[in-house]
């Protein structure tokens, strides 16, 4: 009978400690909230892992033609294909937006341009036409 009594007041107790605990529950709140993220690079990536934005520096460099490019930050926007359709860049020589057509085109594009003392809007569509606007 004293175990049968030991076991109910055990259970009143921990019953006890189990509300005691529910009530002192409070939503998570962080508690310091940084001003600023500072990284080198920032991706997110869709459900299944791909890459679908991503914002990087590019270092400078000199292309396989020899010619040298600066230093350019790169925002890119891509489909679930793994087309960068959206891209905006910004160096010290040159920023500009590039739309690109839909996955499976590779002609289809809008390039708006600033480059130097000089600005440019270049359309094209896959069949080749080219209108190029500049001031």
């Amino acid at each position: 009978m004293k175990t049968q009594r030991l076991l109910v007041l055990l259970t009143l107790v921990n019953l006890a400690l189990v509300v005691f605990a529910l009530a002192q529950t409070r939503p998570a709140l962080a508690a310091d909230v940084p001003d600023v993220l500072r990284g080198r690079a920032l991706e997110i990536v869709d459900p299944q892992g791909r890459v679908r934005a991503s914002i990087s520096v590019m270092p400078a460099g000199t292309s396989a033609h020899g010619d040298r490019y600066p230093e350019t930050v790169l925002l890119r926007l891509i489909t679930e294909q793994g087309r960068p359709s959206v891209k905006i860049s910004a160096s010290e020589e040159a920023s500009g937006v590039s739309l690109a057509g839909p996955s499976g085109t590779s002609n289809t594009y809008v390039i708006l341009e600033a480059k130097d003392t000089t600005s440019a809007l270049t359309l094209k569509n896959e069949d080749g036409h080219e209108q190029k606007v500049k001031p």
